[in-house]
């Protein structure tokens, strides 16, 4: 996938998209915005298929390079 080209994020995805990349698992993310880990879940799953990855490490190490994570 090419990340240069412009990938849209809910508000949501990049706070879920944020917490996952500082290492905290669905449980404390859905904890932490009040939603359930199988929302946490259904997000990391579109966050992936945007961002072209299959993992957790994939999705920060893409952020990082998209200035996504703070």
């Amino acid at each position: 996938m090419n990340h240069e080209k412009a990938v849209s994020f809910t508000e949501q995805e990049k706070r879920i998209l944020q917490l996952a990349a500082q290492g905290l698992t669905n449980k404390e993310i859905a904890h932490s915005l009040g939603i359930k880990p199988r929302t946490v879940e259904f997000h990391l799953c579109n966050l992936f298929r945007k961002l072209g990855v299959s993992s957790r490490t994939g999705a920060a190490t893409v952020a990082g390079k998209l200035g996504l994570l703070e």
